[in-house]
């Protein structure tokens, strides 16, 4: 019950905050991010429609297909936000924006990042959407299941922005991009937390040594693995070992002083679960 309770205000939470986004900032200022709200605002540019009434026009067939793919309770949470997004587009028009940054274009499109990403981060983490593009590629991943659902938001909304300069101008339409770099961040954020983590192989014949230098100077465990070079045919041990950001460039250090000969693979890690890292009993709480 608790859990509901909290998803359900996180819904209501993140739809105010994304409408925020939109009619204090975005909508004044010509910045088209991408989705419905930005089609509504375009079409309210030269038909003078409000912002509400396009989101719910646009996003009434969309959840009709989608009830009809998958049923009404697949699309009750974002069938939810969607339609305080369209009360609260249309109610925050008669409440004066406490923030306002005059023509600061920058400052604007900072704002309308750091709100829509709030908004829709914490929307997503409930486990809704907010309707628009993203429930249309909800829908073309149903029909087609290997369909690259992030490929299509991103041309989709790419074609929303691209439409958007030529109607504000080439200026407004780079600073709508800042506003959608820093909403993903921010979105990331909500959704991954701070549990980023490094992962490594490292391919070394002094493996041992290097493996003894992470458990003392890192306390961290590492793994050994036997693989094959397979132009050689010949066997060796690889290390693997997961880190904390900050703690790769001690990682690389370590190689560096044992074998300067050695192979080494870093790349980034999503999510770590585990001792050391994110406890499992806090991700029971978000489950």
């Amino acid at each position: 019950m608790k859990k509901k309770a909290l998803e359900y205000a996180e819904i209501i939470i993140g739809s105010i905050l994304f409408s925020i986004s939109v009619i204090w900032f975005a909508d004044p200022m010509g910045l088209v991010i991408g989705g419905i709200s930005g089609i509504a605002i375009i079409v309210k540019s030269f038909t003078d429609i409000p912002l509400f009434i396009t989101n719910l026009v646009l996003n009434v067939p969309l959840f009709l297909i989608a009830v009809k793919q998958r049923g009404f309770k697949f699309i009750f949470k974002s069938l939810l936000s969607v339609l305080l997004i369209t009360l609260m587009l249309e109610a925050l028009t008669f409440i004066k924006n406490p923030l306002s940054v005059a023509d600061d274009i920058l400052l604007t499109a900072l704002l309308t990042g750091v709100f829509s990403g709030a908004g829709l981060g914490l929307i997503f983490r409930s486990g809704a959407t907010s309707g628009g593009t993203d429930m249309l590629a909800s829908i073309f991943k149903f029909i087609k299941p290997h369909f690259d659902m992030s490929r299509l938001l991103l041309i989709i909304d790419g074609i929303i922005i691209i439409s958007g300069m030529s109607f504000f101008g080439v200026s407004k339409g780079l600073y709508a991009v800042i506003a959608v770099v820093i909403s993903t961040l921010i979105i990331n954020f909500i959704l991954d937390g701070t549990h980023f983590a490094r992962g490594a192989f490292i391919l070394s014949d002094k493996y041992e040594e290097i493996s003894e230098a992470i458990f003392k100077e890192l306390e961290r465990g590492n793994t050994g693995i036997n693989v094959k070079g397979m132009y050689t045919k010949e066997e060796k041990k690889m290390l693997f070992v997961v880190v904390n950001p900050k703690e790769t460039v001690k990682l690389q250090q370590i190689v560096k002083n044992i074998d300067q000969k050695a192979f080494m693979v870093i790349y980034d890690v999503r999510q770590t679960l585990g001792e050391g890292f994110f406890d499992f009993k806090e991700l029971e709480n978000k489950l």
